[in-house]
């Protein structure tokens, strides 16, 4: 049957163009059948390709999607080796006629197609197992250490199934028997192609996703050292001194230079302004920082236990003392000891608090070895250490010992960076508490810029996390609800008598919350019977705790709120006749 005979018996009749492709296939595999039994001549090649032309037009009608296929293998090119000349002469025609735009390269041997190998990098080899010298399966584990993407088939003869089965567990895609069947054959060879393209756009997309992931990686690492330095900046004892207040400024350089150094300090400053803060920054700034830091409130110990707080004691060295106790001088090693409020230490203990500071050494209660002090020692008092040794309520010679280096910290009233303050706490309590709360609208901030802050930085503190626990949105006046806004509290007192609250701007008094008298009344009332009980005491807190009927630290807290000072009662009885 001629092609133009195949071409019109297509058009026709579908059913007829299948017959005549199934004769024209049967025909490729008689002729293929003769090749391979050495029968071929060049009037047998000529009707080899005028019969592949056949199948090539009766496959373009018959298979819709041979054009995409067609078009899938462009530009593609394979290697077949063999040592059959007829087969390396018939073979690349017909995958020609079969594949659109496909190169084939052919070469007798396997040392021949290893030099190819290195020069391209083909889509798919073909290869005989059986060929003088290297033979097929030797080729393909060659081919599999220089290109492993590409896929490989081989060809086999009679009885070498065995070998196949070898190659494919060697990494062979697929093998073809002899005589070929060339639709197979075509068949295999296009999945190889494909796949072969499979696997590199899998390796291009597996180099791009390192590539990509090597990029995040960076920007991962830029990220966290990014997150790391805010980190530390956030966790840094400086982070509330560092400010725009230009009175803290000098606070800040103050303690840069004197935290390296073996210099005592002594940090004065009202209550709630950040003594403990700054203590804390001199010794993360210095080289202790690795080593413990050791807070005492020396005013919320009871004179009778502070010896045994500060230096230790051995078992049995008094009533009670059932086991052995390290001090708070030796827990704190080779680090920092922060003696806060260090003017509420007893006279007698004042003694042996110097003795232990000249000496670098000091004995705990009962004991009889000697212990060397290696903790750096930094003292914070609420009032001037000065007037308080004028007062003869700390020792002149423990003062002067103390009293090397001196950090004054100016009360928040003084300082011009309230509001800036107020900003990072709501950034802080929004953060912990998972509020909406992100800002302070403008009438609270003339609220929090106006009032006076007995408390200091602390009462701040305090106030801006329960406003942002109470507000929606954004913080107003009335969520300031803990003290009376716009109110000092020196004009408190006198404004609550009448009921009338003083008008802030333009707005419209409006006088307090019943709950705001009630608490303000019972506040007062408490300041009242904490003063009365501590003149009857004559300042011993100790003793007037057991009278309140409360514990040792809840008064000393309490004192502290209302800023009541037992030291200026027992100065005031001493004063009088």
């Amino acid at each position: 049957m001629t092609t133009s005979q195949a071409s019109v018996g297509m058009s026709a009749s579908p059913r007829a163009g299948h017959c005549d492709y199934r004769l024209a296939t049967r025909a490729v595999r008689q002729h293929v059948y003769e090749l391979n039994r050495g029968q071929s001549d060049r009037v047998d090649r000529e009707r080899c390709t005028g019969e592949h032309e056949t199948v090539a037009e009766a496959t373009s009608v018959v298979t819709p999607c041979a054009g995409r296929e067609r078009r899938a293998a462009t530009a593609a090119r394979v290697l077949i080796v063999d040592d059959d000349l007829a087969l390396l002469r018939a073979l690349p025609e017909a995958l020609r006629l079969r594949f659109s735009g496909l190169e084939v390269d052919t070469t007798s041997s396997a040392a021949a197609a290893l030099d190819q190998i290195a020069v391209w990098d083909y889509d798919a080899i073909v290869t005989d197992i059986k060929m003088p010298g290297m033979d097929g399966l030797t080729l393909l584990s060659e081919i599999r250490a220089r290109r492993p993407e590409t896929p490989t088939l081989l060809i086999t003869g009679h009885g070498e199934q065995a070998l196949a089965i070898d190659a494919l567990r060697g990494g062979a895609f697929d093998y073809v028997q002899k005589p070929i069947d060339r639709e197979y054959f075509v068949a295999s060879l296009r999945r190889a192609i494909q796949t072969g393209e499979l696997r590199r756009r899998a390796k291009e997309h597996d180099r791009a996703l390192e590539r990509r992931t090597d990029q995040l990686e960076r920007i991962v690492e830029e990220r966290t050292r990014e997150l790391h330095q805010i980190h530390s900046v956030l966790e840094s004892p400086l982070k509330w001194l560092i400010g725009p207040s230009d009175q803290l400024e000098n606070v800040v350089q103050q303690i840069k230079r004197v935290a390296d150094s073996p210099l005592t300090v002594v940090i004065e400053g009202e209550t709630g302004t950040g003594k403990e803060l700054a203590a804390r920054a001199i010794h993360h700034l210095s080289a202790r920082r690795s080593k413990p830091f050791v807070a005492v409130d020396c005013g919320a110990i009871p004179d009778s236990l502070i010896e045994s707080e500060l230096f230790g004691h051995e078992k049995g060295a008094f009533t009670g003392a059932h086991q052995r106790r390290e001090g708070r001088f030796q827990t704190a090693s080779s680090g920092t000891l922060f003696l806060d409020e260090i003017a509420n230490v007893p006279l007698a203990t004042q003694s042996k608090l110097l003795r232990v500071l000249q000496e670098r050494q000091l004995q705990p209660l009962g004991s009889k070895r000697l212990i060397r002090l290696e903790a750096r020692i930094i003292a914070a008092s609420n009032v001037a250490l000065d007037r308080e040794v004028q007062a003869g309520r700390l020792r002149q010679d423990l003062y002067y010992r103390l009293n090397e280096f001196v950090i004054t910290l100016p009360p928040l009233r003084a300082r011009d960076d309230s509001l800036h303050l107020a900003k990072d706490f709501v950034a802080e309590a929004s953060m912990e508490f998972g509020c909406p709360c992100g800002e302070i609208s403008g009438a609270a901030a003339q609220v929090l810029q106006h009032y006076g802050w007995p408390g200091n930085v602390r009462e701040l503190r305090s106030v801006i996390r329960r406003a942002v626990l109470l507000a929606p949105d954004a913080i107003e006046p009335e969520h300031l609800s803990c003290f009376d806004a716009g109110v000092s509290p020196t004009t408190a007192e006198t404004t609550h008598s009448i009921g009338v609250r003083p008008a802030l701007g333009n707005a419209v008094p409006v006088g307090p919350s019943l709950r705001t008298i009630a608490e303000t009344a019972a506040a007062d009332a408490e300041q009242q019977a904490i003063r009365r009980v501590l003149q009857l005491t004559n300042g011993n807190k100790s003793e007037a705790a057991r009278l309140l009927r409360t514990d040792y630290k809840t008064l000393h807290v309490k004192m502290k709120r209302y800023g009541i000072s037992a030291a200026q009662i027992r100065d005031i009885g001493m004063a009088r006749p």
